[in-house]
């Protein structure tokens, strides 16, 4: 613990690197080579590149000089082959005007200073959008990049920060670390590093993408009206990524560093873990109470203490004896096993993994030749060298051992890497083979749970005879997403550390992270009954949905607070359920498109000023707007509801938008908003995803009463396997149009790859503003009249002002008429 005596007056220091004096210098030449142009200098060379979407990447080597210089432009795993990406590279113009040269494609316009390398950034259309000073190093070849900025920017993104939703006036330092304690907004360095920087100005948004697995800073504290980019070793090595608003930089950062694939539809159930469950027994007895008290749950989570001597891919003989019989049993309740599964192999000459990998030397080696060798749980510990894909294979197929008894998710743990020792991680002098080109532990770093949960992904879906693999991380860089969701780590049961988790998971959704989310309850201290209750009411809408704690705090289970909580946590955990297709249909937007799950309302209202560092409120997609309650012994709060009209989840009642209400919110309500318009599909509740039961779909359509249109994509598939990349997927996309006197629904159909039991459809038009007469239902024509079908089954709530219909599931396009009468 710190006292007094660490703000001495002869201890402080100052913070953050200073700026090097050494810059490109003059510029002596600038040729253009295929899709790079290159700046030669005094000083060094610039290397710009022009990438589909309009993306242009920024690599320095300084004392590089001259033409016959060695410039090599090889990423990081983090991003994407672009040739493969789907986008066409733009045309791309160079110019030289008096005192600069100007390099000009439809989407942005550079102007470099012939003197010293500066860059003034400009949209296609001229806008100004900032400036670079010239890029400078110091003796180590650390290299600082300033940016102006205005007054009215904001910045989002950089994965997983504490404190508010907008980073101005903040400072953060990218370095996996392993923090157990303490998670407040200060700190600056967690365990997820995404060096992705999203500048939003009052009318234009772009990111700036750091592509340096080392340690490397963004500050917006140090001056008002610019922000810093630094690099501690390694490249300067960065993208510009054009908006011109929020959705199009984050969907073009996931097109450079990839997107999520679809997971389980087991993965977006509920998740109850504990470190740890001790017992074969104890695993089944906690299984047969959330059945017995019929709360949902897909999944439970094996923490360090299942393993024989903390050693991975082991099981404990004396207490999990039969660990595929367990499966087995669980599975038949519609249960899954998701093991923790650590870097650490413990160095132990008769334990196998540590001599097959010792004989083939799959370990990271000091500059000696000898392993890394450090302790964790295992007690002293070797590491695999993830950067070598011989190793990751090897380590991929370990997970055998796990596939043949049943498991289909894997949980990658302490893979900063953490190794309990000053450091908290390796010799920053280990090496990594990385297939040839050695690097130092110290310039990679932060690749290094990425490449973990890369190996562990490709192991599994290897070994899963065509069922997608889950794989859960707590370290990661830039394009985790494609292999793995996240937690964020060990948080508080703290009130503060609730909230807090909003504006995290928001922000990782900026940067790519679709599936996030904290642990429901908190995993250290001691929850309450009324905090784990509001923490399940928001968890239950957060992309990724698990309770854990740690084993010195008290159990918080769903029922461990009495009847009144599991009753509300029944309820909470059971509306996830019931929005599954919702969910789930939204997990395939952001697959296809890279967009969030969870989304900030100012990316969806990029105009209200009121949302830009509104951190205690967020949408499920589009459709949804929750604002939990994060303060104990408060049954009322405030609500902001952005411009169109919003209706009550609960009691139906409506509000115009574009200002504040005061929510009513009792111990059992969770303030949930839906937008008039919005097309909300819901299912009966089921214990589990897995388990048979009759299914019927119900599609809520929210009439606004006035002349809109609304939107939404249904997706569905088996939820388990990968045929749906092969076509075995169904896609309908509703539109709604409201007039004075007639609703229309159109129903078209995308794509029909996918047969379900469900043949019938229930299609609820809630809050209708007139009485209903002729309905029409059926098959559009060439010229778009309804060519009316068998006569549905309606029912009319008069005191709802609800309308149902019973449709057959549609196989072509069609289309739903509600006259007034």
């Amino acid at each position: 613990m710190l006292t007094s005596e660490a703000i001495s007056p002869d201890k402080v220091q100052a913070v953050g690197r200073t700026i090097g004096s050494m810059t490109l210098g003059p510029v002596q030449s600038v040729r253009r080579q295929e899709q790079d142009l290159i700046i030669s200098a005094e000083n060094g060379s610039l290397v710009i590149r022009i990438l589909p979407r309009g993306m242009i990447r920024f690599k320095l080597f300084p004392g590089a000089a001259g033409e016959d210089a060695v410039l090599s432009m090889k990423s990081t795993v983090a991003v994407v082959p672009q040739e493969n990406s789907g986008g066409t590279l733009p045309e791309a113009r160079l110019t030289e005007e008096g005192d600069k040269y100007t390099f000009a494609t439809s989407e942005a316009i550079l102007s470099i200073g012939k003197q010293d390398g500066g860059i003034s950034f400009m949209s296609g259309s001229r806008q100004f959008i900032a400036d670079q000073a010239p890029l400078a190093w110091d003796e180590s070849q650390a290299v600082t990049g300033l940016f102006t900025a205005g007054k009215s920017a904001h910045f989002y993104g950089l994965g997983e920060k504490t404190g508010a939703l907008d980073k101005k006036g903040e400072r953060y330092e990218m370095w996996n670390s392993d923090v157990y304690a303490p998670h407040v907004p200060e700190i600056e360095a967690l365990y997820q590093s995404i060096p992705l920087l999203v500048v939003h100005e009052e009318d234009y948004t772009y990111g700036l993408f750091l592509d340096n697995p080392g340690r490397t800073f963004f500050d917006m504290r140090s001056n008002t009206d610019s922000f810093l980019m630094q690099t501690e070793t390694g490249s300067m090595d960065y993208y510009f990524i054009p908006g011109p608003d929020m959705k199009g930089v984050v969907s073009r950062y996931t097109s450079l560093t990839g997107r999520m694939e679809l997971p389980p539809h087991w993965a977006l159930g509920y998740h109850q873990s504990r470190y740890s469950y001790m017992s074969q027994e104890e695993v089944l007895e906690l299984a047969r109470t959330f059945r017995a008290k019929q709360i949902p749950c897909d999944a439970i989570y094996l923490d360090i203490h299942y393993m024989e001597g903390y050693r991975v891919f082991t099981f404990d003989p004396e207490r999990f004896p039969d660990p595929k019989g367990m499966i087995a049993e669980l599975k038949k309740l519609g249960i899954r096993i998701v093991p923790i599964v650590d870097p650490g192999v413990k160095l132990d000459m008769n334990y196998p993994v540590f001599k097959e990998g010792t004989m083939n030397g799959y370990f990271c080696l000091k500059p000696d030749g000898q392993p890394f060798v450090g302790p964790v749980w295992p007690g002293m510990s070797v590491f695999p060298d993830f950067t070598e894909d011989r190793a990751s294979e090897w380590w991929g197929d370990l997970h055998r051992f796990y596939t043949e008894m049943g498991i289909e998710g894997i949980w990658n743990d302490m893979n900063e890497p953490a190794v309990f020792n000053p450091s908290m991680t390796m010799d920053l002098d280990t090496m990594h083979g990385n297939n040839g080109e050695p690097v130092s532990h110290g310039e990679i770093h932060n690749l290094y749970g990425l490449l973990m949960s890369k190996a562990t992904a490709e192991g599994m879906k290897r070994n899963l005879n065509g069922h997608r693999p889950f794989v859960l991380t707590r370290a990661g860089y830039a394009g985790i997403q494609r292999y793995a969701a996240v937690w964020t780590g060990d948080n508080r049961s703290f009130w503060e550390h609730m909230a807090m988790s909003i504006p995290m998971v928001l922000n990782l959704g900026l940067s790519g992270v679709a599936f996030a989310g904290p642990d429901i309850g908190g995993f250290a201290h001691h929850t309450s009954g009324e905090l784990l209750v509001r923490w399940t009411q928001m968890g239950a809408l957060f992309p990724y949905c698990r309770n854990h704690s740690e084993l010195r705090s008290i159990r918080q289970e769903p029922w461990c607070f009495g009847p009144e909580v599991e009753e509300i946590c029944r309820e909470y955990i059971g509306l996830r359920y019931r929005l599954l297709p919702l969910i789930y249909s939204v997990f395939r937007e952001a697959a296809e498109t890279g967009l969030p799950v969870l989304r900030p309302l100012v990316l969806e209202y990029p105009e209200d000023p009121n949302v830009t560092n509104l951190c205690d409120q967020f949408l499920l997609g589009e459709q949804l707007l929750a604002a939990p309650v994060y303060r104990p012994g408060t049954t009322c709060r405030a609500v902001y509801l952005p411009a169109g009209t919003w209706i009550d989840y609960w009691s139906g009642q409506r509000y115009e938008g574009g200002r504040h209400i005061l929510a009513e919110a009792p111990l059992e309500r969770l303030p949930l908003y839906v937008k008039a318009g919005a097309i909300v599909p819901h299912q009966p509740v089921v214990e589990s995803t897995d388990l048979e039961a009759q299914r019927e779909l119900t599609i809520d359509v929210y009439c606004s009463g006035d002349e809109s249109t609304g939107h939404f994509e249904l997706y569905e598939d088996d939820g388990l396997t990968l045929d749906y990349e092969a076509g075995a997927y169904s896609l309908r996309r509703f539109r709604l149009q409201e007039e004075a006197s007639v609703i229309k629904l159109r129903i078209d159909t995308l794509h029909s790859g996918y047969g379900t039991s469900l043949d019938t459809w229930r299609l609820r038009f809630k809050h209708l503003s007139f009485l209903p007469g002729e309905i029409a239902v059926g098959a559009i024509s060439a010229d778009g009249a309804v060519e009316a079908s068998n006569s549905p089954e309606i029912y009319y709530d008069e005191a709802e002002q609800e309308l149902t219909l019973w449709i057959s599931r549609p196989s072509s396009d069609m289309e739903i008429r509600i006259h007034q009468k």
